[in-house]
């Protein structure tokens, strides 16, 4: 039998017993928030726009208007703690700034001092790269009063076991998905004179590229799309004419820099640029994946952050619904006009991530919403957020194509904003991009937003002419052989370019696409391979004299935004090299990076210090300072690519 003994406490223990249990029982204090605003500034007291302050291991960030000041909300969970806040500018050395959070708000003013900024880059021979030490990473940050981008150098070491690990190690986790690329081969104009394929103007590769190296590591090649990497970039083209149609072209021909007996034929198409002030109405859905895979510095907080920018663009006579999808789909704000934007902004700020994905559904409950709220004559689009990573009802890439392409009928564009790193799937999303008359891209960083965004704006959610074809046929008497540089997934057959029931690319205000062509004349020894092909009975066709000195002949199709009849533009190619333009040149430059990234049979004898002098020699007006961020690019990507860094990066 056991006893139960009496426990006695003297009184002092019993008090302290009896406050030990309500100190057990009392309520954990609740979540409190400080609104830290401010001013950041430059050593000569002018305000600076384009800041980003942060807040260390909090996922908030904010940027400064053109005033130069700052709204940052920041959890607490103490009247009193302790936080660093992070403030960084293009052309300025970053600062930390630490502070004691408390009270509902509070102002902290920061003053950058400028950074010393080096013009140029030593050779990469010339470059200190350590044997055992990390790669260099590039981090960057925007200018001031245009947008710029500049390099940053830190060293990689610190972070590569939280954010790197390669590809085939047993414990990596990766689950990043690239559809397979086989390049586009030479081929004889004898046998197959037409080469036919869809605009893109979709620049997500540049900035995944960007990601990767921006993080010590090479990309792997399937993630490089080299027509991609080209347009990201804007070229020095006419733009059309008032009564002229909403894309114009332009052509020139040089000698490809990686063989000089080669020719390299440049096509590009410069889309009108359209005020956006004055543009239609915006009917937008915001279509936000809010499943447990989008928790991470990279995702969801970034995707808040994106769309506040945009939010901030809106107009009054603009509307914004929001719809989330984790497990199911639902509806987070009603269609809103674009003068509420707090109403707008408080529905962004409560989203959070949790839960399977339900891709599908969220797809067609957003387009359900546009129809609903549809403006005619308007701007109608869906912009999903998301890494792709769809695992719940519809769900397959050839479902969501399906659904995709049986919605775009109703009139609603869509825009997908690939995040996220590690399981990115970013074949998907190319796919769905394309089937929605749509375009694609991936954000990065807070930067990349604010140029899609907001610098970019029109030529992202305005389209000027949809289902934009082109059709190039050569002259066989002038080349032997030819050669298309990138667009391998947007190939075409060559009866689908006059059948308007044939879906393709869609172009925004202000877009530019270019065209790259490697030719082998017919008056030099043919040096590259080409496919077995019996000589033609019936095809040899007498030379007609008024078009001898024709190179070749482009034939370009589209339709108006709200229309189902193509229209063709031609445009002839005379014969003969000219002296490379500046915009041939940079062209070059990046086409050449996505060569020797892709590690191309093609490249000839290009090398990284060959790319880089072309680029250099090439940067012109570099206004927003993206020719210069490439040019600091390949230096990383030439330094890996020596040491064999290839691998994948995730979230940390």
């Amino acid at each position: 039998m056991h006893r139960i003994l009496p426990i006695v406490f003297s009184a002092p223990l019993a008090a302290m017993s009896v406050l030990l249990l309500a100190a057990a029982h009392r309520p954990m204090p609740p979540e409190q928030q400080t609104v830290v605003t401010g001013l950041v500034s430059g050593h000569n007291g002018q305000s600076l726009d384009a800041a980003s302050i942060s807040a260390a291991g909090r996922n908030v960030t904010a940027v400064t208007g053109p005033d130069g000041r700052f709204r940052l909300r920041v959890s607490r969970s103490a009247d009193y703690e302790r936080a660093t806040l992070h403030v960084q500018r293009a052309g300025y050395d970053s600062r930390d700034v630490r502070v004691v959070l408390h009270g509902d708000s509070m102002e902290v003013n920061v003053s950058l001092t400028p950074a010393a900024v080096r013009k140029d880059a030593p050779p990469v021979a010339e470059q200190s790269i350590a044997a055992t030490g990390a790669a260099v990473a590039t981090r960057m940050s925007l200018g001031a009063d245009v947008g710029r981008r500049t390099r940053i150098a830190a060293p990689a070491a610190n972070r590569q076991s939280d954010l790197r690990w390669r590809r085939g190690h047993p414990d990596s986790g990766n689950t990043e998905a690239y559809d397979r690329i086989t390049e586009n081969a030479f081929r004889s104009p004898r046998v197959a004179p037409l080469s036919t394929f869809s605009a893109d103007v979709d620049r997500a590769s540049y900035s995944n590229v960007r990601r990767f190296l921006s993080l010590g590591t090479l990309p792997p090649v399937d993630a490089v799309r080299v027509e991609e990497l080209v347009n990201y970039f804007r070229y020095a083209d006419p733009t059309p004419g008032a009564n002229e149609p909403p894309l114009r072209i332009s052509t020139e021909v040089a000698a490809a820099p990686w063989n000089p007996r080669h020719e390299l034929v440049r096509i590009a198409l410069r889309a009108r640029d359209v005020d956006m002030r004055r543009a239609p109405a915006n009917n937008l859905v915001f279509l936000v994946d809010v499943s447990g895979s989008m928790q991470g510095p990279t995702r969801l907080p970034l995707v808040k952050e994106s769309l506040r920018l945009l939010v901030n663009q809106l107009r009054d006579e603009d509307r914004v619904a929001i719809v989330v999808y984790a497990g199911n789909a639902g509806l987070v704000l009603p269609s809103t006009g674009g003068g509420e934007k707090q109403r707008i902004l408080a529905a962004l700020d409560g989203l959070e991530a949790g839960g399977s994905t339900a891709g599908g559904a969220g797809i067609k409950l957003a387009y359900d919403v546009a129809r609903a709220n549809v403006i005619r004559g308007g701007n109608n689009r869906v912009i999903l957020c998301t890494d792709g990573d769809f695992n719940v009802g519809q769900s397959s890439d050839g479902e969501l194509v399906r659904l995709i392409e049986d919605r775009r009928r109703e009139g609603a564009f869509l825009t997908i904003l690939g995040f996220g790193m590690g399981n990115y799937k970013d074949a998907k999303m190319e796919k769905l991009a394309g089937a929605g008359n749509g375009n694609y891209g991936y954000i990065d960083d807070l930067l990349e937003a604010r140029k899609i965004l907001v610098q970019e704006m029109g030529g992202t959610l305005l389209t000027v002419a949809k289902d934009v074809k082109l059709q190039v046929e050569f002259n066989p008497d002038r080349v032997q052989a030819y050669r298309l540089l990138g667009y391998e997934d947007r190939l075409l057959r060559d009866e689908d370019f006059a059948n308007d029931a044939k879906d393709a690319g869609d172009i925004g205000a202000g877009h530019t696409v270019t065209v790259l062509y490697e030719i082998v004349p017919s008056n030099v020894p043919l040096d590259v391979s080409l496919p077995g092909v019996s000589p033609l009975r019936y095809q040899a066709l007498p030379k007609s004299a008024s078009r001898d000195d024709e190179l070749l002949h482009v034939a370009m199709r589209y339709k108006a935004p709200d229309g189902e009849e193509s229209r063709l533009v031609t445009h002839p190619v005379r014969a003969g090299r000219g002296n490379a333009s500046e915009s041939m040149r940079f062209a070059s430059a990046v086409a050449g990076f996505g060569m020797l990234l892709r590690q191309s049979p093609n490249a000839g004898a290009l090398t990284w210090p060959d790319v880089l002098t072309l680029a250099r020699g090439a940067r012109g007006h570099d206004e927003d300072g993206y020719r210069s961020e490439f040019i600091r690019l390949a230096e990383v990507a030439a330094s890996l690519q020596h040491r064999g860094e290839v691998g994948v990066v995730r979230d940390r």
